[in-house]
């Protein structure tokens, strides 16, 4: 079959990487695409909010599965355009409706579906400008520190941790005034949670679901989780802390009574949940839901995946996901991301990129375009080396040796991969 994937970072490229070997492919484009993915796959000149073209470009090439890395073109509709479309309408599309969406595209949403679904999470409240008083009121309650997060989607960046209640009130008022434009016109005070971060990922066809490996990303800016937070340095799979007993937590508490809400609520979901949990004295609650794979842990994820990956989309198609039988290396896999000098904040582009032969790593282009026939950064998380090994230590011996390889001006990259799980 032809498939089409939608994104222009590591998230997306893993995706195609995998999907290239599959047994059921014919041809696979990505749109834009990037460099990376220019080597094996056929790049297409379309932006993924662009549903009109994608729709008119799917339906000339023929294309059969439509797989949408990032979330705004979930959140904004794009599984209902195309089931809207009388020509478009056989085309899978792998992801969630817009309603569905709002899981990853509203806090709130997700928030009050916990709830409703007594799926384990932080206590918290909803506010907007008109209920200030309020909101400074439940800040009150609160002991340090003060966890602030904008309703919709903020490019993550709309979740503020403060210290200082004063200081968290300031924010909060810049927040509902316009700091992240319409997303923080809701703003959800939660409870801190003090724990050990993970993130979880299901695939589900709003029924049966196949759990994909675990993984830990490292969204710190600095080494020993210091500095600003980004979207995300680096990340490990498996995670050493959670062994068979946690996992079986996570699934009956969490992902069970999850895809028990879809059904109840009458939510169609065909694709990945992204679960961001918080370990705490070691039991799992919910920090946020995602409505798709997260990144950088997809290029750590799906190396460790032996299956194929689009026959669980076909099966989940013809509503034989429980057939799937996934198989998972053992082997730990590692990730680290080379990013520019100034990220999270501001940063330069266009940076000529020195891009050795890698043959002992995978190489996930994250933020990196052709110019003039040469491969130049594009943004601030830049390239993703990932490598495999028998233990966490000799996977990241790998990636860093072959970092050692590579160039640009200004390039950074965390040495301390991994630091908060060796034992």
């Amino acid at each position: 079959m032809n498939v089409l994937v939608l994104g222009s970072g590591g998230r997306e490229h893993a995706l195609a990487w995998k999907m290239a070997s599959s047994k059921h492919l014919s041809k696979l484009f990505v749109a834009p695409g990037n460099p990376g993915t220019f080597g094996f796959a056929n790049n297409v000149n379309i932006g993924v909010n662009d549903f009109v073209a994608l729709a008119d470009f799917a339906l000339k090439n023929n294309i059969e599965c439509i797989v949408v890395g990032p979330e705004n073109p979930l959140v904004e509709g794009i599984v209902d355009f195309f089931a809207e479309g009388e020509h478009t309408k056989n085309i899978l599309v792998v992801g969630p409706n817009k309603e569905s969406a709002q899981l990853e595209g509203s806090k709130d949403f997700a928030k009050d579906f916990m709830l409703r679904h007594k799926i384990p999470t932080a206590r918290y409240k909803s506010f907007s400008k008109s209920t200030m008083q309020a909101a400074c009121d439940f800040l009150d309650t609160l002991q340090a520190p003060y966890v602030l997060k904008a309703d919709g989607l903020a490019g993550g960046k709309g979740v503020l941790i403060l210290t200082d209640l004063d200081h968290a009130k300031d924010a909060l008022k810049q927040m509902v005034d316009g700091k992240f434009g319409n997303a923080s016109e809701i703003v959800v005070i939660e409870e801190f949670l003090d724990g050990i971060e993970m993130s979880y990922f299901v695939f589900t066809d709003g029924t049966d679901y196949v759990i994909l490996p675990e993984a830990k990303d490292y969204k710190r800016i600095g080494e020993k989780d210091t500095g600003l937070n980004t979207g995300g340095m680096g990340a490990v799979s498996p995670v050493p802390f959670a062994d068979s007993e946690m996992l079986a937590k996570i699934e009956d508490r969490i992902v069970k009574p999850t895809i028990a809400g879809l059904k109840k609520d009458q939510m169609k979901y065909f694709g990945f949940i992204f679960i961001g949990l918080m370990i705490v004295d070691n039991e799992p609650f919910v920090i946020e839901y995602n409505v798709r794979l997260g990144d950088p842990e997809t290029e750590v994820i799906l190396p460790r995946m032996n299956s194929d990956l689009l026959e669980m989309f076909l099966l989940a198609k013809t509503n034989k996901l429980n057939e799937y039988k996934i198989s998972i290396s053992s082997d730990t896999a590692v990730t680290v991301m080379i990013v520019s000098g100034g990220y999270p904040e501001d940063y330069q582009i266009g940076r000529p990129i020195s891009v050795p032969a890698v043959s002992d790593a995978l190489l996930f282009h994250a933020g990196t375009k052709f110019c003039e026939n040469n491969i130049v950064s594009n943004g601030g998380r830049v390239l993703a080396v990932s490598a495999m090994a028998d233990n966490m230590q000799k996977a990241l011996a790998i990636s860093y040796q072959n970092i050692g390889k590579m160039h640009f001006d200004e390039m950074y990259f965390r040495r301390d991969i991994g630091f908060d799980l060796s034992t």
